[in-house]
């Protein structure tokens, strides 16, 4: 079934195109205020049956059945290679139907897109059957492990080539009721001494951030009245408006805020402000989920987890998801992901267009952050990275600096292609001074990596990646099922490329100190030789003679 945002209106009949059934999740206690009301119940009633999407029973099965597969190299081998010839388009992606455990249906396990796209057309991912035994191999089976990593570096690099895209977190406000047990901004945390940004220290977080050198940041906040979502989508337009000298500028804003109505996402896509909606699920399991957030609009599983179907049906079609990992089994919550996944490709002919990984941290006044119930070790954590990224090939996978610099390094060589760099998860810390900010009794959780934003920059370089700024395609409108298309084709980096060198040029430019620029222009001269048309190369020759001059924001 492929839907689109012209078929759904509030005048169709839902029955035909949807399931019989009515879901809507929006049951709140009269307790709490919602931090977004839904004014278009009518739309609610056209979406995806949210109960149909996430299959638990054939989730756990799978991570049973497939146990002896992953002993057995060969077969193994036989994926990994599956992986590859998918990813060059050499192999049609064979449907892998499967007896839903849960409702004795038919139940697709296959990571392609919608039946009217030729398989052959574009990058295809991996069965859940396979995505199952790969999460299943032992950490002791290094020699196979170690070919896991190879392949899902492959095809990072196929796709999305060395480049790393950077952004940094800006969080506007903690004040929050919600209950979630792992997070510092929880509302019966004590601890947390608690603030909201004015506009004018909006303007000045942006001002420190653009000194960094950052065209792309990532704007979060809690949910509660005290910070209204009015509040957010001025400071939105606020933040999107901030210019520095030499040439500071914003030119990518993607949004990490509490799940919306339809309405809402209309009133956020009409700022025309926002690149990519990001909302993690936290935990797919449901009884985790439950036990997790005891309270408040995000218990609510199965309306956080028909959020994004809210987001495509109002055209704000690049979105975000993701896992905790820690909460629960990490192969379920990969393995959910990846269904997740295939249901935004199939509904709405576009998947994720980041899926984030992040580990639970500590966090101020949480005990489940200390004692974490599921406990991913690197060993794992690295495993799932890898399968992720041959699971969902055409996604950015995205990197906090919640993981430390060691780990961060390795993930880079296994299928990262965004991450975070000189992050504060404080309220107003970057404008504090580097003495005033402690680990995380004032941030949402604690950090692993505080390195500034030049010194993760020249580590890059002198490792052979090409840091990336560019912002191209969402103000191009390469967004949701148009960018897909491109990223499953394996075409992206034929814009993107040529985009982060001029990127990585004005922040040269602008920003680098004497050692970064000098092992940055080495770079960007390495780089040129890589693009395969000459017609190209000239094109950006000319172009970076124009940032040398002082020209800004060129890109293709």
């Amino acid at each position: 079934m492929c839907l689109s945002k012209s078929n759904i209106v509030p005048s169709l009949n839902p029955g035909a195109i949807l399931t019989s059934r009515i879901c809507n999740f929006s049951t709140y206690s009269p307790m709490m205020a919602r931090w977004s009301v839904e004014k278009e119940p009518e739309t609610l009633k056209q979406l995806p049956d949210p109960t149909k999407i996430i299959d638990e029973a054939l989730l756990h099965q799978l991570m049973e059945e497939t146990k002896e597969k992953a002993l057995d190299h060969e077969h193994v081998r036989g994926i990994l290679k599956r992986a590859r010839d998918q990813a060059l388009l050499k192999s049609p992606l064979l449907r892998n139907k499967q007896k839903n455990s849960a409702n004795g249906t038919s139940t697709d396990t296959t990571a392609n897109t919608c039946e009217s796209i030729p398989k052959d057309e574009y990058v295809q991912g991996l069965s859940l059957e396979d995505t199952a035994t790969l999460l299943n191999i032992p950490e002791t089976e290094t020699d196979i492990l170690n070919s896991l990593y190879t392949t899902a570096l492959f095809i990072k690099e196929l796709i999305y080539g060395n480049r790393i895209v950077l952004f940094a977190p800006l969080y506007t406000s903690n004040y929050c009721v919600g209950s979630c047990l792992y997070c510092g901004y929880r509302g019966s945390n004590k601890e947390m001494p608690r603030s909201s940004l004015t506009d004018e220290q909006v303007i000045r977080e942006v001002e420190a951030l653009e000194r960094q050198g950052h065209k792309r940041i990532l704007m979060l906040c809690g949910e509660s009245p005290k910070y209204t979502f009015e509040d957010f989508i001025r400071q939105l337009v606020v933040a999107a408006d901030v210019k520095t000298e030499p040439h500071g500028d914003i030119r990518r804003i993607n949004v990490e805020i509490p799940q919306l109505s339809v309405s809402d996402f209309r009133r956020l896509k009409a700022t025309n402000k926002v690149g990519t909606y990001i909302l993690f699920q936290e935990t797919y399991h449901r009884q985790t989920h439950k036990e997790m957030h005891p309270f408040g609009t995000k218990g609510q599983y199965y309306d956080r987890l028909q959020t994004m179907d809210k987001a495509f049906v109002t055209g704000l079609d690049d979105v975000g998801i993701g896992a905790l990992f820690g909460l629960y089994d990490y192969r379920f919550e990969v393995l959910a992901m990846l269904q997740h996944a295939n249901h935004l490709s199939d509904v709405w002919n576009a998947g994720p267009h980041t899926i984030s990984v992040p580990r639970l941290r500590p966090a101020s006044g949480s005990e489940v952050s200390i004692n974490v119930p599921h406990l991913v070790n690197d060993d794992q954590f690295k495993k799932l990275v890898a399968v992720l990224r041959c699971a969902v090939p055409y996604t950015g996978m995205i990197l906090s600096t919640r993981e430390t610099p060691e780990i961060r390094r390795e993930l880079l060589r296994i299928g990262i292609s965004q991450m975070s760099a000189g992050s504060n998860t404080a309220v107003g810390g970057y404008e504090k001074k580097e003495d005033e900010r402690d680990d995380y009794s004032m941030g949402q959780f604690s950090l692993g990596d505080h390195r500034p934003t030049n010194e993760v920059i020249r580590e890059l370089l002198e490792t052979g990646y090409m840091p990336s700024f560019c912002t191209a395609c969402y103000r191009m409108n390469r967004t949701g099922e148009k960018f897909m298309k491109i990223a499953k084709k394996g075409d992206i980096q034929n814009m993107c490329h040529p985009n982060s060198i001029m990127t990585l040029a004005e922040y040269l430019h602008d920003y680098a100190d004497e050692e970064t620029q000098q092992i940055g222009w080495r770079r960007i001269e390495e780089e040129q030789k890589n693009i395969p048309s000459e017609a190209k190369r000239k094109s950006l020759k000319k172009n970076l003679e124009s940032i040398a001059q002082g020209v800004r924001d060129i890109y293709y």
